[in-house]
């Protein structure tokens, strides 16, 4: 983990020693490294992590008025019944949503531990209401963006990411100034 999280994680472990559950929700740019920082923070702490791609619209939601809507292509009621609702549960269960074959997989069910991460875009939307005790907003600059989301999804997954989903998230973020409400903001180039 690198050095400048180092307020970050005295910060988590501050909590973790005064309450018996933790949540942190993890929200930022494609490719700027919030799936790695969640990583980091389960190896560190042991946390349980829910990542918020399983939480993408199902087909029959994809609609023109649904993809206008700031934060509309995720499925943010579903993930507020099914996670938000259970967060303080001993097993959070629901059906993680495959954008690939456009169909629910079978009921995951994940033990929480005394940590939880939530981590993806989308993570902090208005919907779920401060659902979280750190938000934390990872920021990248598009030229260091392109060369990860390339080197991640190939030129054709990288030109998707580029011409659709970046857009829609910036729509968000800035709709919700979703960087301005977090915790901590860390940008990376």
């Amino acid at each position: 983990m690198v050095e400048y999280y180092d307020d970050l994680i005295t910060h988590i472990e501050t909590l973790s020693q005064t309450k018996q559950s933790v949540i942190i929700a993890i929200d930022g740019a494609s490719a700027s490294g919030k799936t790695t920082l969640a990583n980091d923070i389960q190896n560190k702490f042991d946390a349980t992590i829910i990542h918020m791609d399983d939480f993408f619209l199902p087909k029959q939601l994809r609609t023109p008025a649904r993809f206008n809507e700031p934060g509309g292509n995720i499925h943010y009621e579903y993930f507020k019944d099914a996670v938000v609702a259970q967060l303080h549960q001993k097993v959070i269960a629901y059906r993680p949503f495959d954008c690939h074959e456009m169909n629910f997989k079978p009921i995951h069910k994940i033990p929480r531990k005394p940590i939880v991460i939530i981590e993806g875009s989308y993570a902090t939307h208005p919907y779920f209401g401060r659902y979280y005790d750190v938000s934390i907003f990872l920021d990248i600059d598009a030229k260091t963006q392109v060369a990860r989301l390339v080197q991640r999804n190939g030129e054709h997954g990288a030109k998707q990411f580029i011409n659709r989903w970046i857009g829609l998230e910036n729509t968000y973020f800035d709709a919700f100034a979703i960087e301005h409400k977090a915790d901590y903001v860390f940008k990376v180039t």
